[in-house]
């Protein structure tokens, strides 16, 4: 087998692995109904992975993106979604001007 065969055979794998993970989720997920703690882990999966996404911009660019994250967790708190996320774009707009 070649390289290039090789990686066809590979990719084509990859993408009907894909395919059955998420056509078997639209096929099984009207008769799956999680109850107690499964419910609670699948409910805290979209904040999970939105944390995972958000943190290392968060935690590793700089003073201003860190400073602004925290604004908008302040804004999250206490006001609506636009306002949040205004309050935040605002705030790294302003501090990105300030620290230059």
């Amino acid at each position: 087998m070649t390289d290039q065969s090789a990686t066809l055979v590979a990719i084509l794998g990859m993408a009907a692995i894909t395919f059955a993970c998420r056509i078997s989720g639209l096929l099984l997920g009207p008769r799956f109904r999680p109850t107690g703690r499964l419910r609670a882990a699948f409910d805290a999966i979209p904040p999970a992975v939105l944390t995972a996404v958000i943190a290392p911009t968060v935690l590793v660019t700089g003073p201003a993106e860190t400073i602004a994250a925290a604004v908008a967790i302040v804004a999250a708190l206490r006001s609506s979604m636009l306002v949040t996320i205004l309050a935040g774009v605002a705030a790294v707009v302003a501090l990105r001007h300030g620290f230059g």
